[in-house]
């Protein structure tokens, strides 16, 4: 099926693929099918009770004795797949794929679709047909109204809850999506108490640290995610319950077995896992309760600085982008760590080098310069005119990238009311820095002779110099 073969895909949404269906006068959509051929689907997948054939029964009774099988499946002995597990699977497929239209999926759940899907998650073993279950409920819970009859469902929060007790990798995938996308809508109360459960937190954190699958640890990542981004005041009992179950040895060991596999072998697939990792922490980052562990870690530390140095970008571009807000927010709560890692020319190269990424992320671009802003903080205090000298190269070397994101945003950082004041400032403080780096420069240059100069030394070009000091002077306010 190809929902199932591209599930390392845009699952979230994206074109469905529809099978043929019976034009219908109701619907004038292309995008849309015959009701009259949904509601047939649904007929299929409803477990069915064997018949006394010895007493056969009108058309009418045996489908009153369907819905009646649906809505009280837990009463009734004997119930099977109508037709074969195959033929259930490859209807379910189909409505699988409906359902991520929005028209489909609201017209599904008012035809008692999530009755049937209960009962199949409840009374079949089938790993199939539970993926195909709870792929059916996150396509529906892509749509407001669907999903809100999803989780507000009676019985049916605690059914897709304890399936991430299963052993099987694609019913785990799609019960995480569909989870992911019930705490990120509003009444998603029941779910949140439903998830507080230490055993239950356990297991997703278990999950998370131990699969080897690339696409479920990332659908793993974004739960974590969403249960630590959300607002709820219900949800915020989640925070010391992970604090308490170590959240943060478990990213960071994550995050040190990607750096490795991204040293010794380049695979974009995982590039998304990596990116989703340092989402998690920089979340994590902020909050109080984790503040201490995360900013206290040198090898946290040391594998995002490794992450920033790398010199070929452009693909993990977007994880450099986090990670530089990352390294943001553990400077704020140690400041101590400037010191040192001012010192490392190799990762204020990487950091200049990151200035294109955070062009379209306000934020991000923030965080950037407030890093820079730190680190020139120190260069222009305490650096000799040897290292002045190199870091000055530096910044000549690069200084296309510094002017064409001030360029770029001119407008926006003079608009005050687009722009907060501490962002503007960040970007601000580093420019008349960077200033005061290059008129130290150009005041003592004259004392340190070029003759007297390791041989590798080259000063940078006064011309250059003095260009980007002009940019300086003329951004800065």
């Amino acid at each position: 099926m190809q929902y199932d073969e591209e599930k390392a895909g845009d699952v979230d949404g994206g074109d469905a693929f529809l099978p043929s269906a019976p034009p219908s006068e109701l619907f004038d959509m292309p995008t849309t099918v015959d009701p009259s051929y949904i509601i047939s689907l649904i007929r299929k997948l409803i477990p069915s009770i064997p018949q006394n054939q010895n007493n056969p029964r009108s058309t009418a009774a045996a489908s009153k004795d369907e819905t009646e099988a649906v809505k009280t499946f837990g009463k009734s002995d004997g119930l099977a797949i109508l037709g074969g597990e195959e033929a259930w699977e490859e209807n379910g497929c189909i409505l699988w794929d409906l359902a991520a239209n929005k028209t489909h999926a609201e017209l599904m759940v008012e035809n008692l679709l999530l009755n049937v899907l209960l009962a199949s998650l409840t009374l079949f073993q089938s790993a199939r047909i539970t993926e195909i279950s709870l792929g059916i409920l996150a396509n529906l819970a892509c749509h407001e109204v669907p999903r809100k009859c999803v989780f507000s469902f009676k019985g049916l929060v605690d059914v897709v809850v304890d399936k991430l007790f299963s052993d099987d990798s694609s019913c785990l995938y799609e019960d995480f999506r569909l989870l992911t996308l019930g705490l990120q809508g509003s009444g998603s109360i029941s779910l949140i108490e439903t998830l507080q459960q230490q055993h239950i937190l356990e297991r997703i954190l278990w999950i998370t640290e131990n699969t080897l699958n690339f696409q479920l640890l990332e659908k793993t990542l974004g739960l974590l995610l969403v249960i630590i981004d959300n607002q709820q005041e219900e949800a915020r009992v989640f925070i010391p319950q992970l604090e308490k179950l170590g959240v943060v040895s478990i990213l960071i060991n994550l995050l040190a077995c990607e750096m490795d596999k991204l040293s010794s072998q380049r695979m974009p697939e995982r590039y998304s896992v990596l990116d989703m990792i340092l989402q998690v922490l920089e979340a994590l980052s902020v909050i109080e309760d984790f503040s201490d562990s995360i900013s206290s870690s040198n090898k946290l530390l040391q594998l995002v600085f490794y992450l920033v140095k790398l010199p070929d970008k452009v693909e993990v571009s977007s994880c450099c982008v986090t990670a530089v807000v990352l390294i943001a927010n553990i400077l704020t709560d140690v400041p101590d760590v400037v010191a040192e890692i001012s010192k490392d020319l190799s990762l204020l190269e990487g950091l200049l080098d990151i200035i294109p990424f955070v062009s379209d992320d306000i934020d991000a671009r923030s965080a950037l310069w407030s890093v820079l802003g730190r680190i020139f903080a120190q260069v222009q205090h305490y650096a000799s005119p040897s290292t002045l000298c190199h870091y000055v190269s530096l910044l000549v070397d690069k200084s296309d990238f510094i002017e064409e994101d001030l360029v770029d945003h001119r407008l926006e950082d003079s608009d005050t009311d687009k722009k907060s004041t501490s962002k503007l400032d960040a970007v601000n403080a580093s420019l008349k820095r960077m200033h005061n780096i290059l008129n130290q420069w150009i005041t003592i240059k004259g004392n340190v002779a070029e003759s007297n100069a390791p041989k590798e030394e080259v000063h940078p070009d006064d011309e250059k110099v003095h260009r980007l000091l002009r940019i300086c002077f003329k951004y800065a306010e």
